[in-house]
C-alpha cells in the first residue's frame, strides 16, 4: 500500500478538458486523491472538476500556475498527505504514466520528474523551445548531478519531505522550474527522472506563448544566476506555523 497521496490539478480555464483528466485519473486505479486548485476561471472549470469527483479550491482572482501549486502544497501539508503528484489540467500528461512517478518514489527517490524526451520518440516542438529545453537542462544536470531532458516538465511527483522544502512563501507564483529542481537538490534530496506520455494541447492557452517566452527565458536566466546567493528567510517557519494555525 502507498502513503497516502493527493494529485494536485492547478487549472485555468479547462471546462470541457478537466473533467476527462479527472476521469482518466481514477482509471488508473492507483487510490490518489484528486486536488483541483482553480485559479479564477470564468468557464465554469469549478463545476466540471467537483461534478468529476475533485476536492476543489478557487482562488478569488488570478495568481498564476506557481500560485496554485503552492495552494496545493499547503493543502496537502495540512492534511497529513505523504507524497504529492502535479500534473496539468488541460490534458497534455497522460494519466497512464503515474505509475511511472509513483515507482521513482519508491525507489528511493524524493522528486520525480517526468520527461517527455525519455520515451521511444520524443513530441513535436518547435526548434526554439527544444533548443532553451535543451540548455536548462543542461544547466540542471550540472547543478543536480542527475540527468534531466525536461526540467520545464509540470508533470512531477514528490515525496513529503521535498514538499517541506518548497512549500513555502519564495516559492516562485509564475514559473517554478529549472530554479526549483535547483533548490531541492541543493537541499540534499535526490531527484530521478523517468519517462512519461505527454500529448498535444487539445485546447486553451498554453502559458508559454509569444512575448512570455522571452520573459521566461529572462527570468530563468536570472533566477539561476542567483541561487549561490539566495537564502531562506528566517522568518518564513513563523509565518508556516500561523498559517497552519489560522487555517
Amino acid at each position: 500500500m502507498h502513503p497516502p497521496t493527493i494529485i494536485i490539478l492547478p487549472a485555468h480555464n479547462e471546462r470541457g478538458r478537466i473533467g476527462d483528466v479527472i476521469a482518466g485519473i481514477h482509471a488508473v486505479g492507483i487510490g490518489a486523491d484528486v486536488l483541483v486548485v482553480d485559479d479564477a476561471s470564468s468557464d465554469g472549470t469549478e463545476d466540471e472538476a467537483r461534478d468529476s469527483g475533485a476536492t476543489v479550491l478557487s482562488h478569488s482572482y488570478n495568481m498564476g500556475y506557481g500560485a496554485a501549486l503552492l495552494t496545493g502544497y499547503t493543502y496537502a501539508r495540512q492534511h497529513g498527505y505523504q507524497r504529492v503528484i502535479q500534473m496539468d489540467a488541460d490534458g497534455q500528461h497522460d494519466p497512464r504514466s503515474l505509475p511511472n512517478l509513483i515507482a521513482a518514489l519508491d525507489d528511493g527517490a524524493d522528486v520525480a520528474i517526468g520527461s517527455r524526451y525519455r520515451g521511444a520518440r520524443g513530441p513535436k516542438t518547435t526548434w526554439g523551445r527544444r533548443i532553451g529545453a535543451r540548455f536548462f537542462a543542461a544547466v540542471v544536470t550540472m547543478w543536480t548531478g542527475t540527468r534531466v531532458t525536461d526540467p520545464t516538465s509540470g508533470f512531477q511527483a514528490f515525496e513529503a519531505r521535498a514538499i517541506d522544502e518548497i512549500a513555502h512563501d519564495g516559492f516562485p507564483e509564475d514559473y517554478p522550474d529549472a530554479d526549483v529542481l535547483i533548490s531541492l537538490s541543493r537541499a540534499g534530496l535526490k531527484l530521478a527522472e523517468v519517462p512519461v506520455v505527454m500529448h498535444p494541447r487539445s485546447g486553451g492557452v498554453s502559458m508559454h506563448r509569444g512575448a512570455r517566452v522571452v520573459y521566461y527565458a529572462y527570468k530563468m536566466v536570472l533566477t539561476l544566476a542567483l541561487l549561490p546567493w539566495r537564502r531562506r528567510s528566517p522568518y518564513r517557519a513563523g509565518r508556516a506555523t500561523t498559517a497552519q494555525v489560522s487555517a
